[in-house]
């Protein structure tokens, strides 16, 4: 069975609560845009590209209830103008994650183009057809993003195989193993995932010996989330905390070597720079130094062109309390039992917590999109520009050889 972290019918969204899990599965109801800004924000629902869609179905749910109690403004311009009001309130709740600010700006301009078409002015009529449209375009994100998802994961696992090593044999001498940190599977997707879709394509090809997952400090994504993945789908594990990494990178030529980190992404800058979850810089340092290929894996609508380079990517800072306590059912206890939280740091002391970092584009040696992998030119330069402006089928054909 698929993991569904998002469950979606005209008119009715679910989000599973991840801050319960690994150890209980909950579903929360959003109704509105509102509420899903709460989900966001409280990280019940995270991850660039499921941040994205939550954000998209609240507002078009929302919609469908205004429809249904006779409350959604007749005229065009009105159901437009409290879209384009709407999805700005929603871009607040993870500012760093560009695929949410992409996602509404292409609503915005869905409505504000259904608005015209309706040309009344003003004066009324065209409102259901703004919502509609808007509504459409909503679901249509939805689906895209679990096949988009699958074509990264092709994608970036062939890249990886042929790169670092693998030829596709079952024989486990030729399988590869791979580290990635956070979650980035079908919990922090519409389904399937970025990162850990490339190492369920590894998988499912009979190309991994092995993934480990770091904990990823201070929200433990990779211990709840990731390794939960893992062992739900079968695929063989391994947790390590986020300061083991560099030593087993160290380890590279003997069993269960890492032949490449892999990880997702919730901005990529122009030339290449990435933010991504606190803690990925420290590993891009670590596979440079031990000569392992270091992948993002992210959707095109992660790449922000308009960004020159991470020094222009605005990082969100957390509250102090996710590093100095830490929430969870205590050991044997009943599933039942509400979650505990413990004090894990001195009383007093002052906390810096960003939630992401930035990898530079030199320590990076390929982006993993779903219309292909691009790898650096001759200049030691990306060309990400080469994604945009062409029908998806051209560029994976111009791709399909990862850039070269």
């Amino acid at each position: 069975m698929v993991l569904e972290a998002i469950r979606y019918s005209r008119g009715a969204l679910e989000v599973l609560d991840q801050l319960a899990l690994p150890h209980a599965t909950r579903y929360d109801a959003v109704r509105s845009s509102r509420d899903a800004w709460q989900a966001i924000r409280s990280m019940r629902t995270r991850g660039a590209p499921a941040i994205a869609i939550v954000a998209a179905l609240g507002l078009a749910v929302e919609l469908e209830a205004l429809r249904r109690d006779a409350a959604l403004p007749p005229a065009a311009a009105d159901v437009a103008a409290l879209v384009d009001d709407r999805l700005a309130f929603l871009v607040t709740s993870r500012p760093t994650a560009v695929n949410l600010a992409d996602a509404a700006r292409k609503l915005r301009r869905v409505a504000r183009e259904a608005a015209a078409r309706a040309g009344d002015g003003g004066g009324g009529g065209g409102g259901a057809d703004v919502a509609d449209a808007y509504v459409r375009a909503a679901e249509r994100m939805l689906a895209d993003d679990v096949r988009d998802n699958e074509a990264i994961g092709r994608h970036g696992a062939e890249w990886i195989a042929a790169r670092a090593g693998g030829d596709g044999d079952d024989d486990d001498d030729a399988a590869l193993s791979v580290l990635t940190h956070c979650n980035t599977g079908s919990l922090a997707t519409a389904g399937y995932g970025t990162a850990l879709g490339v190492v369920r394509a590894l998988h499912a090809s009979s190309r991994l010996r092995r993934a480990f997952c770091t904990e990823t400090r201070p929200y433990n994504q990779g211990a709840r989330l990731t390794a939960y993945e893992l062992v739900h789908d079968g695929i063989p594990g391994t947790l390590i905390t986020d300061s083991m990494a560099a030593s087993l990178l160290a380890l590279r030529g003997r069993a269960d070597n890492i032949a490449a980190v892999v990880v997702g992404a919730d901005r990529v800058a122009a030339n290449g720079d990435t933010a991504n979850k606190i803690g990925t810089y420290a590993l891009a340092i670590a596979a440079r130094r031990h000569g392992v290929k270091f992948v993002v894996a992210a959707p095109r609508t992660t790449v922000d062109l308009k960004t020159a380079s991470g020094a222009a990517i605005v990082i969100e800072e957390r509250p102090a309390r996710e590093v100095t306590t830490i929430t969870g059912p205590t050991v044997d206890a009943d599933p039942t039992t509400p979650a505990q939280t413990i004090k894990i740091a001195a009383d007093g002391i002052a906390v810096w917590n960003p939630a992401f970092d930035v990898t530079p584009a030199e320590l990076i040696d390929a982006i993993a999109t779903e219309c292909g992998v691009v790898e650096k030119g001759e200049d030691g330069e990306f060309d990400l520009e080469k994604l945009f402006g062409q029908e998806e089928g051209d560029m994976g054909r111009e791709m399909g050889r990862w850039g070269r």
